[in-house]
């Protein structure tokens, strides 16, 4: 069946474990991008998904938070939690209102058996660290991580937004099997120094908003449509003073798509599959014709001259605006501190 649909399996990372070659990112369908998805509309888009054959399935604590978890622990039953790869995420906390970023030993413990709770299973297939705690070594985190690894309560360690220097001193604890990073037509920033560390080091890549954030699914015309509390309203790339040259952008890809025969979507996120067969893009979707749409990217093949024309079509100056407004700090550059420097509260 999946095959038939033309998703192919994949190895992440060098660790062992093996995924859909497109994944499905579950953040829209409870939180951040306006009003939760009906839940039985989000369990049958969940169970869609993993029949036409995209089983590595992206949630974390904090979308929700939290709800997004419980809503996977219940698509999950009747036999489909042995059919997926299973990946959530720790490190940001809500509290009070406050946002908190935390790696403390005690924090990923809890925030662990937290998750397994919520997602009713006995074991997550791949755990991520959301975002670097940059009071705390990373080493001090991956100790607790590795910990749970040999409890068997997660199977595989991945970081996400963690800088080149972070990545290699938490591989050295214990190996990472990926790094989840954001990677699309209009955010390329990683490719100077995280993607090739994580060559180096036999770490899958796994790109999150591959489709720039409903950018290149609708272009200018996604804003006119995002409800109220869409967190995408406050994002700059997203302000009329930046989308009036952004659209520039979308209208390119729009052209070449054409002449291809695909959606702009399908030739932005054939891009990111393009980069490496070590690249795991996992587009989220709240609608089962995108996530079949999404699928079709796979069979969307370019060649070398059309990946040449994409990265001029998608160079830094084609894009206004910062990813991010003022709710995260860039972490790719902010480095844990050194092992010698912590101190255990």
């Amino acid at each position: 069946m999946a095959e038939a649909c033309g998703v192919k399996r994949m190895k992440l990372g060098s660790q062992g474990l093996e995924v859909s070659s497109q994944g499905l990112g579950c953040m829209g369908l409870s939180s951040f991008y306006g009003a939760p998805k009906p839940e039985t509309e989000a369990i049958a888009l969940l169970r869609h998904a993993i029949e036409s054959g995209v089983t590595f399935l992206d949630t974390s604590d904090i979308y929700g938070p939290e709800t997004n978890e419980f809503l996977l622990g219940k698509a999950l039953k009747d036999g489909f939690r042995e059919k997926v790869e299973l990946a959530s995420k720790f490190g940001i906390s809500f509290a009070e209102g406050k946002r908190e970023i935390k790696g403390d030993p005690l924090y990923v413990r809890a925030a662990c058996e937290a998750s397994l709770k919520r997602l009713d299973v006995k074991s997550i297939d791949l755990y991520y660290q959301h975002r670097i705690d940059t009071r705390v070594p990373i080493e001090i985190t991956m100790g607790e991580l590795k910990k749970l690894v040999e409890e068997g309560k997660i199977k595989y360690i991945g970081l996400s937004e963690a800088s080149a220097s972070t990545i290699r001193r938490a591989h050295a604890v214990h190996p990472i099997t990926a790094v989840q990073l954001e990677w699309s037509l209009w955010t390329r920033d990683v490719e100077e120094e995280i993607i090739p560390t994580c060559r180096e080091l036999g770490i899958g890549i796994v790109a999150y908003s591959p489709l720039g954030r409903g950018f290149f699914a609708s272009g200018p015309k996604l804003v006119e449509n995002l409800e109220n509390n869409d967190f995408r309203k406050t994002l700059p790339r997203f302000q009329q003073e930046n989308l009036d040259h952004n659209k520039i952008l979308y209208e390119k890809v729009c052209a070449m798509s054409e002449k291809k025969g695909c959606t702009p979507a399908q030739l932005a996120l054939a891009w990111v599959h393009h980069q490496g067969d070590d690249v795991c893009p996992i587009p989220g979707t709240t609608k089962i014709e995108n996530l079949d749409q999404n699928i079709g990217a796979l069979s969307v093949k370019l060649t070398p001259e059309e990946m040449a024309e994409l990265e001029v079509i998608g160079q830094q100056e084609s894009v206004k605006g910062e990813r991010h407004g003022n709710i995260a700090t860039t972490f790719k550059n902010s480095d844990t501190p050194p092992l010698s420097s912590w101190k255990a509260a």
